[in-house]
């Protein structure tokens, strides 16, 4: 049975999520790149850290650090977790594929996006598609230029 059938199932895990980030950091990791994500419209303010190895071309680990509302804290502690040993393109290809849920705005692959799938309905708000996605987008420009 699919998370997305069960609504106590999708609030469990971020819920979970919320209270218990993955990843998450009470100061600046030494060695990482980090880029400050905010949002005027929700409490959002987040610092997200990639360690890149462009030698094996892969995400070493993520990081992040901040408050946040529900939404976006635990979208970025699943993120982390998604995108940990995923090279440049997987990564990519993870956060296209999620955008294109969060946003509802083309297909995307369920099974890739794991927990993340929590999210699949967030384009109903669109208020919290920015919640949903600020880690997503913090990523997506650190990777650019690797």
């Amino acid at each position: 049975m699919s998370i997305l059938n069960d609504p106590n199932m999708i609030r469990s895990i971020i819920m979970d999520h919320y209270q218990y980030p993955r990843n998450k950091v009470d100061s600046e990791p030494k060695g990482y790149e980090s880029i400050h994500m905010d949002s005027d419209s929700c409490v959002d303010d987040f610092y997200i850290y990639l360690k890149y190895d462009n030698t094996s071309n892969k995400i070493i680990d993520v990081k992040f650090m901040g408050t946040g509302c529900t939404i976006s804290t635990a979208s970025i502690s699943i993120m982390s977790e998604l995108l940990i040993n995923k090279t440049k393109d997987e990564a990519f290809n993870i956060i296209n594929n999620y955008k294109n849920m969060a946003m509802h705005e083309g297909s995307y692959d369920e099974e890739l996006l794991e927990e993340a799938n929590v999210f699949s309905n967030v384009y109903k708000q669109a208020n919290r598609i920015k919640c949903a996605t600020i880690g997503y987008n913090g990523i997506e420009e650190l990777l650019k230029d690797k």
